[in-house]
């Protein structure tokens, strides 16, 4: 039985009042069984056998970002297909039970298996290999797993697909949810904007600095920005070890936030991670600057563990950080003062350092 993990810190206490909706993020997509594997000093050769340091299992895929959605207080919601094997079993069981998130969107597919990623960390990068087929369709959600009538929600997030329109989206944006978007690679190589037909309906959108370059033909992440303002109020270009820059059409406002300097283990679901320190320091009405820190802070935690949904950090996390590095003045002092906001938030007893999160696998068994 897995044991659920009650969040320490609820950011959003102070904006909650009668009648808000019960859900404070919703989002849908599929969920995998990811395997990592780390601790490889360089990439598989072709034709020989390469032996991993570390290994583990968890759910991943949108699971990724609704576990770190409820490792950071916020009541989360997720509409997915699960298989009914062993694989989809303990995903299910994992996401519902060991971390909160409410699943009653969600369904068990029989005859299905649970798609699978096997990730591979080397150099700070990852290579993946997935496998797995699109779930039957279902009378009660045809938009891609998503319910015809998605729940009443502070805030959802949307993987937007060029060419493809999901007609959930605009049904949540006009019942008052705020919608937060994030894009992949564009396969078809057309990079164009108006492909991402949902768009129009989302109050931000967080692409990478390459994917925003593109979609603007810019050369520069800091002026794609400025030129995604003309479709969406809301741009945030996440810049990799540069940190983030974001700007906010309707108040002319921006910010600019370097990364912090970590050694990471595995960067799966690093981006996810960062979307949902975004998602919840909006929500809790913190100002630009604020949220951008604190989307990169979570983001740089979850690189230093294993896997996606494994590695998203919760109060606890951010609580030993913030108290080790003002004990140890390792970053930046300038670097402090920007993190200094975190100082009323956070719990007053948090876990040692370094930390160490437990790493299930499939196959154990309870004594």
């Amino acid at each position: 039985m897995v044991v659920s993990v009650q969040p320490t810190v609820d950011p959003l206490k102070a904006t909650r009042r009668a009648g808000d909706p019960a859900c404070d993020v919703y989002l849908t997509g599929t969920v995998f069984l990811d395997i990592i594997f780390t601790g490889l000093d360089s990439a598989p050769v072709r034709g020989t056998e390469s032996w991993a340091r570390g290994m583990g299992s968890s759910p991943g895929g949108v699971a990724n970002m609704a576990t770190a959605l409820a490792r950071l207080g916020l009541h989360t919601s997720l509409a997915a297909a699960f298989g009914d094997d062993h694989y989809g079993e303990y995903c299910w069981d994992a996401l519902e039970g060991g971390e909160g998130i409410d699943l009653a969107s969600s369904r068990t597919v029989p005859g299905w298996h649970t798609p699978v990623t096997v990730s591979m960390a080397y150099e700070g990068e990852r290579t993946m290999v997935s496998h797995g087929h699109e779930p039957p369709p279902d009378a009660d959600a045809p938009d891609g797993g998503a319910p015809c009538c998605p729940p009443r929600a502070r805030a959802a997030i949307a993987s937007l697909t060029p060419g493809v329109h999901a007609p959930w989206i605009a049904q949540a944006a006009r019942s008052g949810t705020r919608i937060f978007a994030d894009v992949g690679w564009d396969d078809t190589g057309r990079w164009d904007l108006t492909g991402l037909a949902d768009l129009e309906h989302c109050e931000a959108f967080l692409p990478n600095a390459e994917e925003a370059m593109r979609y603007t033909r810019t050369s520069c992440p800091r002026a794609a920005a400025r030129a995604l303002t003309d479709h969406v109020p809301l741009a945030v270009v996440t810049l990799g070890a540069e940190g983030a820059y974001a700007v906010d059409a309707r108040t002319g406002e921006t910010a600019d936030v370097p990364a912090i300097e970590v050694e990471a283990l595995d960067p799966t679901g690093a981006g996810d991670v960062f979307v949902a320190g975004f998602v919840t320091g909006t929500l809790a009405g913190w100002p630009l600057a604020d949220r951008l820190a604190f989307a990169g802070l979570t983001a740089a935690l979850s690189v230093q563990e294993f896997g996606g949904s494994l590695s998203a950090p919760g109060w606890a996390e951010v609580g030993a950080w913030w108290r080790r590095v003002r004990e140890f003045d390792e970053q930046d002092p300038v670097a402090l003062r920007r993190y200094s906001f975190l100082e009323e938030l956070l719990p007053a007893q948090s876990r040692p350092w370094p930390l160490r999160r437990a790493v299930p696998t499939i196959g154990f068994r309870s004594a």
